[in-house]
């Protein structure tokens, strides 16, 4: 098992899932880097931000192995702690890397799933270490998860 830095890691893709990460993690004491794809408004979001880009596979399985070697070589070198997502599917190696490697897991459904759960969450639910839903009916999907309220 490898030592682990008292690191989060914010692995999320660009857009709603980002600015909900941001806000979860804001006044988070914690050294931070977070973990996305490019798109022409990522940099300007985390300004002042340890960003890494990394590949989203978006469904594409070749981009999935790509995304994977990149999680892993950025684990590697970090270490984290801590993984905090708020999805969608290119933060999946990076959770599932880290909770095979030893870091706590930490998964906030996306506010957009009101009434049903996502892809993403339904996978995550059973490697999260913490899981939490921001809409109180989504916990008759996942009974063990804890409701936070809204993010946005």
């Amino acid at each position: 098992m490898l030592p682990k830095k008292n690191i989060l890691c914010i692995a999320c893709s660009a857009g709603g899932h980002l600015t909900e990460a941001i806000l979860s993690v804001e006044g988070v004491e914690f050294k931070k880097y977070f973990v996305t794809y490019k798109l022409p408004h990522t940099a300007k979001s985390l300004l002042d931000q340890e960003v890494y880009y990394i590949t989203n596979p978006h469904k594409n399985p070749f981009k999935y192995a790509t995304n994977f070697i990149q999680s892993l070589k950025l684990y590697m070198k970090k270490r984290p702690k801590f993984i905090l997502s708020t999805g969608s599917g290119m933060a999946i190696a990076t959770c599932l890397i880290g909770k095979i490697l030893g870091s706590q897991i930490i998964f906030i459904e996306t506010g957009a799933r009101i009434h049903t759960p996502s892809l993403t969450g339904r996978l995550m639910y059973y490697f999260s270490d913490l899981f939490i839903v921001q809409w109180q009916q989504l916990l008759t999907y996942f009974p063990s998860a804890i409701h936070g309220g809204s993010l946005l």
